[in-house]
């Protein structure tokens, strides 16, 4: 419902404020008060165009404000438009917005009838969720839980397909890979392994080679060290034996000869490094040929290793592709057969409902001051849901006289009369949760007992349904909840559309005048309000 309106320094409007109430809210007031600019001001903030002229005369620009409550929670809009360039800014909940988006909440929010209005009971979509209405869930819910299902499983079998078709366009190139990773057969870590083989392989070449030195050094052929070493032994054992200075040098080249003796034994215990040369030969040239690899497919070994996998399971993934398609086939054809019957059959309930509704709705709009010879029919347009399945969308349509070709609710003559359309058809919806209802020309064109069996539908209406009235007839205006008046005012040579709430008294006060004034307004505004009470 619209709970609060705010105008400020739109066309004569200064600053007017609104509360309106639950039930029906009713705004009177002479021709020309200003009552079309509270419509235009609703109008704009719900995304309608504003030119800058309505803007009061020499004000900077002008604001709209309003707050609707649904039942999940409160929409708070706001809107400027500024007069000098006619640029309007939109606000959502204190948040920037766009038209866009308050223009796909408006029917959300409020409708409103007048003849030159888009409106939402001109929408076939309305009428399509009128009429199912009428049809009970079970049948909406079981077509909408099966198309969700075959859109699921036709989105499995289009990306199996898809990926399918990728792939096998691809299978050359990934035969052709695997060909390559296959015929090097790299081996997780396998580089890691190879360098650090690598590496002892070459310590135990220096090593070879340093000890194949130091025994040359020893067993030199010409000057072999050990047998030169005990031949000075010998010479210094001898020397000493004469010279006996020479005893302690000759005792202690014993412990060096010792000393090259053990070296010696040492050196050639050490292992011999076999086939290192060979062996490192085929080491460099694996870690040759894992580079190129590497290079060949422009990836790291971790990659390629992976890269295997994918390939092995893309592979594998084409060849069990084909029977996954046919499954999903064969289910999509079951789903499809179930969703084909309940269409049919959601098909059939439309057209009874159409029936029995028209024939309502055309009793509503007799009692509502239609021709008698109104007539009012659902035609229904093959849509087609899912390939294959085909829905009615129904729309509604009028045949205002005799002879005529039935015709869309936009080509309603009047917006009386289209006002007095939808008074009938939302009648006729006992639990639709609808937005605001704005009729601001329902009473156009009719009186007397009409008008009376139009005051009581829109009484009973406004039992489960916020409603918006403007009217110039006091039998429509004594049914209000809450009765605001629109009028002008003239104060220092500028002239004020003012609104205001009227209290009990000045609402009598008002229906009298709308009832002719005098009197006689008087005694027809006392039986207006006894009526109401006696309601």
């Amino acid at each position: 419902m619209l709970e609060f309106l705010r105008i400020q320094n739109l066309a004569l409007i200064q600053d007017l404020e609104m509360e309106f109430a639950p039930g029906l809210n009713v705004l009177t007031g002479e021709s020309g008060a200003g009552k079309s600019f509270v419509l235009r001001a609703l109008d704009f903030i719900l995304g309608e165009k504003l030119q800058p002229d309505m803007v009061r005369s020499g004000r900077d620009k002008a604001r709209v404000e309003a707050i609707f409550v649904l039942p999940e929670g409160d929409y708070i809009l706001k809107r400027e438009i500024v007069a000098q360039t006619g640029r309007s800014r939109l606000y959502l909940n204190d948040s920037l917005t766009s038209q866009d988006k308050v223009r796909s909440l408006k029917n959300r929010l409020i409708i409103h009838t007048s003849q030159h209005s888009q409106q939402k009971l001109l929408s076939p979509g309305f009428h399509q969720q009128i009429l199912d209405g009428f049809l009970g869930k079970t049948l909406l819910t079981d077509r909408d839980d099966l198309l969700q299902r075959a859109r699921e499983i036709r989105t499995q079998k289009q990306d199996l397909l898809q990926k399918s078709k990728d792939l096998q366009e691809q299978r050359e190139f990934l035969e052709h890979q695997a060909e390559v990773i296959d015929k090097a057969a790299p081996r997780a870590c396998e580089e890691e392994e190879l360098e650090q083989k690598k590496f002892e392989l070459r310590n135990q070449a220096q090593t070879h080679r340093n000890v194949q030195s130091a025994l040359d050094i020893m067993h030199n052929p010409e000057s072999p060290l050990l047998e030169n070493i005990h031949s000075l032994q010998h010479a210094l054992e001898q020397l000493s034996g004469i010279v006996h200075d020479f005893q302690g040098y000759a005792e202690q080249l014993e412990d060096i000869r010792q000393f090259f003796t053990d070296l010696d034994a040492s050196l050639k215990q050490q292992p011999s490094p076999g086939e290192s040369e060979q062996e490192l030969e085929a080491i460099e040239y694996r870690l040759f040929e894992l580079s190129r690899l590497q290079r060949q497919l422009n990836r790291s070994m971790p990659e390629i290793l992976n890269l295997k996998e994918e390939i092995s399971a893309n592979l594998s993934f084409l060849d069990r592709c084909v029977l996954e398609i046919k499954d999903l086939e064969s289910r999509e054809q079951a789903v499809t057969k179930d969703l084909q019957q309940t269409v049919e059959a959601l098909n059939r309930g439309r057209e009874e409902a159409a029936a029995s509704l028209t024939e309502q709705l055309r009793r509503e709009l007799l009692s509502l001051g239609f021709s008698k010879d109104v007539q009012v029919a659902f035609t229904f347009k093959p849509t087609e849901i899912y390939p294959g399945v085909f829905e009615q969308r129904a729309r509604l349509m009028w045949v205002p006289n005799p002879g005529q070709p039935a015709q869309p609710l936009d080509k309603i003559a009047s917006g009386g009369e289209l006002s007095r359309f939808l008074l009938a058809l939302v009648g006729l919806l006992g639990a639709e949760n609808l937005p605001a209802l704005l009729f601001d020309e329902v009473d156009s064109g009719i009186g007397g007992l009409i008008l009376g069996q139009v005051g009581r539908r829109i009484s009973e209406l406004a039992d489960k349904q916020q409603i918006i009235l403007i009217t110039h007839w006091p039998q429509l205006a004594a049914n209000a909840g809450r009765h605001f008046h629109v009028h002008k005012e003239v104060l220092d040579r500028e002239t004020y559309t003012r609104c205001r709430q009227l209290s009990p008294g000045e609402i009598q006060e008002e229906l009298a005048r709308m009832a002719g004034g005098g009197e006689q307004g008087r005694i027809v505004a006392d039986q207006l309000l006894e009526q109401k009470q006696g309601v």
